[in-house]
């Protein structure tokens, strides 16, 4: 993998990850995070392509498909990790001793 692949690969975490926390979480987290955000999802993504046409070779044919397998998966992870993730009390109300 060149230079090139890379600065796509990345720029295409970028897209989907800020995308993705914007569907899902209602806001972006950040450059650096959309961005490890939407190259995991890219990862969950492709595998669950694969596991969904096992017989197949994954290929989404253009960076448009690409962007929208890594939102689909960056969109399920930060699902997951929504869930996962305990809620935080409003501080506005008081606390009850």
């Amino acid at each position: 993998m060149d230079g090139h692949h890379v600065i796509v690969w990345l720029i295409i975490g970028l897209v989907a990850g800020s995308l993705a926390s914007r569907v899902v979480a209602g806001g972006g987290f950040g450059c650096l995070a959309n961005t490890a955000v939407g190259l995991a999802g890219a990862v969950v993504g492709g595998v669950l392509l694969a596991w969904l046409s096992p017989n197949r070779s994954v290929n989404t044919g253009s960076v448009i498909g690409d962007i929208v397998v890594a939102f689909l998966g960056a969109a399920l992870l930060l699902a997951v990790l929504r869930l996962l993730r305990p809620r935080r009390r409003d501080r506005a109300q008081p606390r009850r001793r």
